[in-house]
């Protein structure tokens, strides 16, 4: 079953390459939506998929060089008709 989960991520989330790498992430696991940086140096993201996926995203996600998520806020949000995963701004 699709969910989908809005994120606001902080620590050391810009400047890391985290953009390209949850773009990267998201389509090695088939999972839709998109992610930008925030003006007040947090990174937001929608991802759309099953759980199992998302999760797996999130662990994977903290793994790139230099990537330092110390904060992870997260709600669930509707599920929306979307196709592919793209870094916006």
């Amino acid at each position: 079953m699709k969910i989908r989960k809005h994120f606001i991520l902080t620590g050391m989330v810009q400047g890391v390459g985290l953009r390209y790498r949850a773009q990267h992430l998201a389509r090695l696991l088939q999972l839709t939506g998109w992610v930008k940086n925030t003006w007040d140096g947090c990174v937001e993201l929608e991802l759309q998929g099953r759980e199992e996926e998302i999760s797996s995203f999130l662990d994977r996600l903290s793994m790139g060089n230099f990537i330092r998520i110390e904060g992870v806020e997260a709600k669930d949000v509707p599920v929306i008709e979307e196709n592919g995963f793209h870094v916006k701004g």
